[in-house]
């Protein structure tokens, strides 16, 4: 319950740090804890009077908290984007965001203006959403073609890259993977033949002998067909095993004709140009890694958002996919609006009441379906009742087994050991528990036992839980989870990166700040 209404904080603009400020420690750090733990999120809500309207169009800023002997340092800087910078020199909104639109500048006549907009469509570069590795260095992304190249230490921004200019894709995710060796695996929507959507997976090599950038030898290794020429489905991640690409194609469509020609009217955001086909469903598809080979069997599921895998992996001739997952065509992100999650908690709650709802499911996929008769299960793996159903014309009807369900409860934001698990079998995720919709406390789920854990506390409100192992661990859940907390009411110390014992979610230590952290979503640890 949040009657007090503090959750509003985590919404508000915030000032950048000149230097990084000392934590105060309660409880005592692991000594084999040093590094960086940095994350991203919106920190500028408005520009002038113009508010951004959505969670996902607030200006980028990085966050990091310093770990080393014991100490603790935090540190944030806003990442000078040229949305960022061209708004503050300007004074208004000039780059349209998620779901707020850029107006023409007043101070043009016609004439410019109508010049601009046969210029093409300026894509946002607010790099908001995660960062991540790739070969020696770091970059701050959101969905676009744009990633910003970052320093860790300083926060300094130091170059904009264009993932256009390097491979065939119109935008890639924010979550991409990442191999032991450091090979990084994306997707993203792009034209295919005869000018169909389709979407690319891309592989970056990890880093150069001769210290080039492996940007430069990205290359699309295999392709899945849309199903709908014009309309690509959003895809915010994908799945990955050892052997095999993942890719769940859900009911939120991006009307790319929409898209394109709305771009010249006045006041349309990216929201404006999803729709929801009601009558797909969702599709699964499949692809080998190596060589990259689509896999054309047609699975087919009831329809759903999906925005986080949380792993999956191969088993005797299966696929499992584990996915946090809302129910239903509608999208989740209509009721991400700031004037939503800024209300007081009986509407929130009233909102939340007419959304999509939460559910943690794993779905099995066989990968030999050619023997069976029509109608009989195919999943033979005993630990499961999730099935696979032949039915008429080839298609495979997927019916999930639910790992866990509270309404209006969602575990999202799911981790694991993904250092050691990543695309294998696994028994743990961790995920930040949302209270229809605020994040209110940070769970721990057996997938196989469907045993849960939380840690929650009064009014706080914590980020995505991050998992760091320890050095000799034995265990899979041998190590701590890092997430930031925001306790509003709290006059000294408003926030504090948490370090709970990732094994049973005990409270290891704690470093306090005198300042609000807003809403961060991504981020990593930089051992």
């Amino acid at each position: 319950m949040h009657p007090a209404g503090g959750y509003k904080k985590l919404f508000e603009t915030c000032e950048e740090f000149a230097e990084p400020t000392p934590a105060q420690v309660t409880g005592e750090i692991p000594a084999w804890l040093h590094g960086s733990l940095l994350r991203l999120g919106p920190g500028l809500f408005e520009i002038g009077d113009e508010p951004f309207l959505h969670l996902f169009d607030g200006q980028a800023l990085m966050h990091k908290f310093d770990l080393k002997a014991g100490h603790v340092t935090y540190y944030r800087k806003f990442i000078r984007t040229d949305a960022y910078v061209r708004a503050l020199t300007e004074k208004r909104i000039v780059i349209t965001e998620f779901g707020t639109a850029a107006y023409p500048d007043p101070c043009k006549n016609i004439f410019s203006r109508f010049f601009t907009y046969f210029q093409g469509i300026e894509v946002t570069d607010n790099c908001l959403v995660n960062v991540i590795p790739i070969g020696e260095d770091f970059y701050a992304c959101t969905e676009t073609n744009f990633i910003t190249k970052v320093n860790p230490d300083t926060l300094e921004t130091i170059k904009k890259v264009d993932l256009c200019n390097y491979v065939s894709i119109n935008g890639a995710t924010a979550h991409p993977h990442i191999e032991q060796d450091g090979t990084v695996y994306n997707i993203g929507n792009c034209f295919g033949k005869n000018l169909s959507l389709a979407y690319n997976i891309v592989k970056i090599p990890p880093s150069q002998k001769d210290k080039s950038d492996p940007i430069e030898k990205s290359k699309v290794v295999v392709q899945f067909p849309s199903s709908e020429r014009f309309k690509p489905s959003y895809v915010h991640s994908f799945g990955m095993t050892e052997k095999y690409f993942v890719f769940v194609e859900t009911p939120i469509k991006i009307n790319l004709l929409k898209f394109l020609s709305c771009w010249s009217i006045t006041g349309t955001n990216y929201m404006d140009c999803f729709e929801s086909n009601d009558k797909m469903g969702t599709w699964f598809h499949l692809a080998a890694k190596h060589p990259g080979e689509y896999i054309g069997h047609k699975f087919r599921a009831s329809a759903f958002n999906l925005f986080h895998h949380i792993n999956c992996y191969e088993d005797q001739g299966f696929i499992v996919v584990d996915l946090c997952t809302w129910k239903g065509y509608e999208f989740v992100y209509n009721y991400l609006y700031l004037a939503n999650l800024k209300q007081n908690w009986e509407e929130v709650k009233k909102t939340a009441m007419r959304a999509p709802q939460p559910e943690v499911r794993r779905y099995v996929l066989p990968l030999d379906i050619y023997r069976e008769e029509p109608g009989k299960n195919m999943i033979s793996l005993p630990y499961t009742t999730a099935t696979a159903v032949m039915g008429s014309e080839g298609t495979v009807w997927l019916e999930p087994e639910v790992l866990f369900s509270a309404p209006r409860q969602a575990f999202e934001f799911p981790q694991i050991n993904y250092r050691k698990h990543s695309g294998k079998d696994y028994t743990f995720a961790y995920g930040l528990g949302l209270n229809h919709f605020i994040p209110d406390r940070i769970c721990k789920l057996n997938v196989k036992s469907k045993e849960t854990w939380a840690w929650q506390e009064p009014d706080s409100y914590p980020s995505e839980p991050l998992f760091v192992q320890t050095p000799d661990a034995q265990g899979e859940d041998d190590g701590v989870l890092l997430s930031i907390v925001v306790n509003p009411g709290s006059t000294q110390h408003p926030a504090y990166l948490l370090i709970l014992s990732a094994t049973d979610l005990t409270e290891v230590a704690r470093a306090s700040v005198d300042v609000i952290i807003p809403v961060t979503f991504h981020g990593m640890f930089k051992a």
